[in-house]
């Protein structure tokens, strides 16, 4: 069976009570209250959406997330109490799309759930931009359609929200694009935070170019934002 989100968590109470009110608001939501619980969902089912906490009673969110970005690009959104900021760092680098802490409002953890699978895998509806569906140069194919990303020929797993970055910063190409304007265009969220757009610039750069700390794809340009520089011939 097929559900919009997958609640990961072990406390049963607040998960519970979080699914309960997604699905009285039309987002089909199951729940598990373990890793292990969580494999064995994926035997027969699958979700759009997962929203996974830190502390699981038989192992760590962390390495779950790692796992599961084995088998599935579905956006992950972390979910937890604990507030370090390398907490939510880590959960960016290693997979995440998002971190959000709780205590949450489940009207706001609701809008923001919508928002990303209202997104998920409309990349060629992008405002504004290119509309081609494919950029290709001698090293770097990415193919919007099929969600594919190939370097020198090897694909490269990216999340959806590692590939919606991408993608936006590529159908803008040579222009320079503000960090606002992919908040609001990426993130569709005005107030996303500088630290999240910078790990994920990170991971874009460390998946896609020679030397990530000389990037030739990815440029930044100080005060202003990054540009995408198409290597096309």
């Amino acid at each position: 069976m097929h559900y919009d989100c997958l609640i990961i968590d072990d406390e049963k109470m607040l998960a519970d009570s979080t699914a309960e009110y997604f699905n009285l608001f039309g987002v089909s939501t199951a729940v598990v209250y373990s890793a292990g619980q969580c494999r064995a969902f994926y035997q027969e089912n699958s979700a759009s959406l997962l929203l996974l906490d830190i502390n699981l009673g038989d192992g760590s969110g962390f390495a779950l997330c790692k796992e599961l970005r084995e088998k599935t690009e579905v956006p992950i959104l972390f979910v937890s109490a604990r507030t370090s900021d390398d907490d939510k760092i880590v959960a960016l680098h290693i997979g995440g799309d998002d971190y959000i802490q709780k205590p949450y409002s489940l009207g706001v953890l609701l809008a923001k759930v919508k928002v990303v699978l209202n997104r998920f895998g409309k990349l060629e509806s992008e405002p504004g931009g290119k509309s081609d569906s494919k950029y290709v140069d001698n090293r770097l194919t990415v193919d919007f359609d099929m969600r594919q990303v190939l370097v020198e020929g090897e694909s490269v797993k990216l999340t959806s929200l590692e590939f919606r970055l991408l993608s936006y910063l590529i159908r803008n190409e040579n222009r320079v694009i503000s960090k606002q304007e992919l908040f609001e265009e990426v993130w569709e969220d005005k107030f996303t935070g500088d630290g999240t757009l910078n790990v994920h610039i990170r991971r874009l750069r460390e998946a896609i170019e020679r030397e990530p700390g000389r990037p030739e794809y990815i440029i930044t340009v100080w005060g202003d934002g990054y540009r995408f520089s198409g290597q096309r011939e």
